[in-house]
């Protein structure tokens, strides 16, 4: 489709909000990312090179926001990411048809939209031993970089409450986690097809600029004025408008 400036600066509006309300909880926003590059028609090869791109710009931005006040802790990342870094590798390894990838991203954000509105008591504790810990962050961590590597989408959303659940961290220390995790895998995965594909950053310039900019206030409003309840509400919204779009797109 033909990209008008004005088109053009619609799109890095959007994307800059998309980035704001991800990071101010710790996630890169590859999921919303994702949908709109399918919904306005972008290639499904390029797609989740850019996603992941994008991803790793406000997860850094994130992850240095988060760490400077001292909310990320290694010990709760490193089972994550010990079986998310291959996965995630292996997924960006993995092409599928355009049908397949869109359907994909489609399930995914509904999960995504069921975690926000159906999954959102997230004070209570789950009673583990530290063994049943590692074996949950081991399994997690593979199937959240498998998704990765294949759509784009980082899993912060899924990987922050999770961490909450089992007890692991606090909502600062897991937003923190979340934020590393998604730049680790985005790494991984854009490495991976990166291999195969090649992709010119350039084309994209306003909206990493967008991405920056709304990353850094997200990321540092999130860690340290705004609350995360708050901000996962308006990202659900944004969830559910990528649905009702996709959807359409998939079926007519």
């Amino acid at each position: 489709m033909e990209i008008t400036p004005y088109f053009e600066t619609l799109l890095a509006l959007l994307f800059f909000v998309i980035a704001f309300v991800y990071s101010s909880v710790g996630m890169g926003g590859g999921s919303s990312y994702t949908a709109l590059m399918a919904i306005i028609g972008m290639s499904a090869t390029v797609i989740p090179m850019v996603s992941l791109s994008l991803n790793l710009v406000v997860s850094s931005i994130g992850s240095f926001n988060f760490l400077r006040n001292k909310h990320g802790k290694f010990h709760i990342i490193l089972p994550f990411l010990i079986s998310a870094v291959p996965f995630s590798y292996l997924g960006g390894a993995l092409h599928l048809p355009k049908e397949v990838f869109l359907w994909v991203l489609l399930v995914s954000l509904i999960v995504v939209a069921m975690r926000i509105y159906l999954w959102k008591d997230t004070g209570f504790r789950v009673d583990l031993t530290h063994k049943q810990k590692i074996i949950i962050s081991l399994s997690a961590g593979s199937i959240l970089g498998l998704v990765a590597g294949i759509v784009g989408i980082g899993g912060g959303i899924y990987l922050v409450p999770l961490i909450i659940i089992l007890n692991i961290g606090s909502t600062k220390e897991a937003a923190a986690t979340g934020a590393i995790f998604v730049w680790t895998v985005s790494l991984s995965g854009l490495i991976s097809r990166l291999q195969y594909n090649s992709i010119n950053l350039m084309e994209y310039i306003p909206i990493i600029a967008a991405v920056v900019v709304g990353g850094f206030l997200g990321s540092y409003m999130g860690s340290t004025r705004l609350s995360p309840k708050a901000m996962e509400k308006i990202l659900g919204i944004i969830v559910l408008v990528a649905i009702v779009f996709l959807f359409k797109k998939i079926l007519f």
